[in-house]
C-alpha cells in the first residue's frame, strides 16, 4: 500500500509540472508571440531577412526612409547622407543594432497575428507602417557636420517629448552595408552601437551646469560670494588645475567662464551627500525609458573618492562622473522647462492627438529642479551662451538660447571628449540638445558647430 502510494504521489507532482508547464508555455504564447516569430531561427523570417513584408518607416514630415519593393527588397531612403544619418535610429537588414525600429519593432513593421501569423495578405493587414518623430533633413545635417568624428547629437521638443533629431557615428549605408574584416574593424568600432541612447561619456564641464544647482540650493550666499583663481588650488595636498587664470569671479561668472578651480570649491563646500542628492534629482543613476529603448546611466557616485579633492574632480565632470546624450537633452529640457522633463520619444504612435494638438499636457518624468533653481540655472546657461558663445559666432537658427559646453579629459593618451548641452528659448522651436564627439578637443569648436547645424536646419526648414 506504501508503494502505491508512493508512486501515485510522485505521479500527482510530475502531473502538476505538466499542467503548470502547459500553463506557462500558453502563457507565453499568448503574450509574447510577437518576439518569438521575429528571432532569427524563425525559418520564415530567416529566409526573407525578416522584412519582406515589412511596412515603411518615415519621418515626420512623411518622407519615406524605408520601404519594401515589389521584389521583397529592402529599400532605404534615396541620398546617401540621409540613409547613414538615420541607420542607427532605422537599422538594416542585418539586425546587428539591437535599439533600431527594424529590430525592436519587427513584428510590427511586418504586420504579424496571433491568428493568422505572416501569411495574411497584405491587403487585408492593418497599417503595419511607423512614423518617426525625426526630421531627416536635420538629421542629414548633423550628421554632415560630425563628419568622420564618432559621437552623437540629439535634438528634441521640450515641450511636446518630440526627439527631432538622432544620429550616432560611426554609421554606414544600410543599402550597401560593409563586410567587416580584420583588416578594417577598427574603421567600424562601435559601428552598431547608438550613442544617443546607449553610450555615456566623460561629461567635463557641461556637469558645472548640475554643480551650479547644487550650490544655489545648498549655499545660502552664493551669489555674494567671490572665488579667486590663479589657474590651481591645492585641494587635501593635490593641485585642481584650470586652463585659464581667471582672477576674481563671482558666481555666475565661475560657471559662465567654467572656471575648475570656483565649481571645485563649490562641490567642496556643498558636501558629497547633497552633490549626490542634486546630481541624482537631476536624474543620474537613474535608469530612463525612450519608446522602449533603456538609456545608458548618466553616472555620479563618490564610492571610490578618497577625498575633498576627487570630490572637487567630481564638481567639475571628471573623476568618475559619466553622462549619457539623450538624458543630457532631457535635463537641458527640464531646465527650461521650470524644472520638469518631458519625456522624449521616436515613434509617432507614442504621441496622441490631443498631445500634439497641446490639448492635453505631455508625459513628464519626476521633477529635476524646483521652478526656482530651474529660472536662475536658465540665467546662467544664458550668460554663458552671451559671454562666451555668441562672442565667437555660435548661433543657434538665430534663436535665443542657453548652453554649457565640455572638454572632458579621458586620460590614455587620447584627446577630450567635446560636450555641448543647451536648450533655446522659442515658443515655436522649445529645443534641447547635447552633442558628444569623441576626441574632440574643444566643445566650441568640435560640438557646438554640430548642434548649430542640425537647429538651424530644424529652425530654416520646417
Amino acid at each position: 500500500m506504501k508503494r502505491i502510494m508512493s508512486r501515485s504521489f510522485v505521479i500527482l507532482i510530475v502531473s502538476l509540472a505538466m499542467v503548470a508547464g502547459i500553463c506557462l508555455l500558453a502563457f507565453r504564447l499568448l503574450t509574447q508571440n510577437e518576439q518569438w516569430v521575429a528571432q532569427a531561427y524563425n525559418g520564415h523570417v530567416a529566409s526573407s531577412n525578416g522584412l519582406a513584408q515589412a511596412g515603411d518607416i518615415t519621418d515626420r514630415d512623411d518622407v519615406t526612409l524605408a520601404y519594401t519593393d515589389d521584389n521583397e527588397e529592402r529599400i532605404y531612403h534615396e541620398d546617401y547622407s540621409t540613409r547613414c544619418a538615420l541607420m542607427h535610429l532605422v537599422g538594416d537588414n542585418s539586425f546587428n543594432i539591437s535599439t533600431s525600429v527594424q529590430s525592436m519593432y519587427r513584428s510590427e513593421l511586418t504586420g504579424y497575428s496571433f491568428v493568422f501569423g505572416l501569411g495574411l495578405p497584405k491587403s487585408l493587414r492593418t497599417n503595419n507602417s511607423i512614423d518617426l518623430t525625426v526630421d531627416a533633413d536635420a538629421c542629414k545635417a548633423a550628421y554632415e557636420a560630425l563628419g568622420n568624428k564618432k559621437g552623437a547629437c540629439v535634438v528634441y521638443n521640450y515641450k511636446t517629448g518630440e526627439v527631432l533629431v538622432d544620429v550616432s557615428t560611426p554609421t554606414y549605408d544600410p543599402q550597401y552595408p560593409p563586410e567587416i574584416t580584420e583588416d578594417n574593424e577598427s574603421e567600424y568600432d562601435g559601428v552598431y552601437l547608438d550613442n544617443v541612447v546607449s553610450s555615456s561619456y566623460t561629461p567635463g564641464s557641461i556637469f558645472k551646469v548640475v554643480t551650479a544647482a547644487a550650490a544655489i540650493e545648498n549655499i545660502p550666499d552664493i551669489y555674494n560670494r567671490t572665488f579667486e583663481c590663479t589657474s590651481s588650488y591645492d585641494i587635501d595636498g593635490a593641485n585642481i588645475t584650470c586652463e585659464y587664470a581667471h582672477g576674481t569671479l563671482d558666481f555666475t561668472q565661475a560657471v559662465a567662464q567654467s572656471c575648475n578651480v570656483a565649481c571645485a570649491q563649490m562641490a567642496v563646500e556643498v558636501g558629497a551627500e547633497k552633490m549626490t542628492e542634486t546630481a541624482e534629482k537631476m536624474g543620474f543613476n537613474k535608469t530612463f525609458e525612450v519608446s522602449g529603448i533603456t538609456l545608458s546611466k548618466s553616472v555620479y557616485s563618490l564610492e571610490n573618492a578618497l577625498g575633498d579633492n576627487q570630490l572637487g574632480w567630481s564638481g567639475i565632470g571628471q573623476f568618475e562622473d559619466l553622462a549619457n546624450p539623450m538624458h543630457m537633452a532631457m535635463m537641458c529640457g527640464a531646465i527650461a522647462n521650470g524644472g520638469t522633463p518631458v519625456t522624449p520619444y521616436l515613434l509617432d504612435s507614442d504621441s496622441s492627438i490631443l498631445h500634439k494638438m497641446g490639448v492635453i499636457e505631455a508625459k513628464t518624468s519626476e521633477q529635476m529642479l524646483s521652478p526656482d533653481t530651474a529660472a536662475k540655472v536658465q540665467d546662467i546657461m544664458r550668460a554663458t551662451a552671451d559671454y562666451y558663445y555668441n562672442a565667437r559666432g555660435l548661433t543657434m537658427g538665430g534663436l535665443n538660447f542657453g548652453a554649457k559646453t565640455g572638454t572632458a579629459e579621458v586620460g590614455e593618451g587620447k584627446e577630450p571628449t567635446a560636450w555641448i548641452i543647451g536648450f533655446t528659448e522659442d515658443e515655436n522651436h522649445p529645443y534641447a540638445f547635447a552633442v558628444a564627439v569623441e576626441e574632440g578637443g574643444y566643445g566650441i569648436s568640435a560640438a557646438a558647430p554640430i548642434a548649430q547645424a542640425a537647429i538651424s536646419s530644424l529652425v530654416n526648414n520646417p
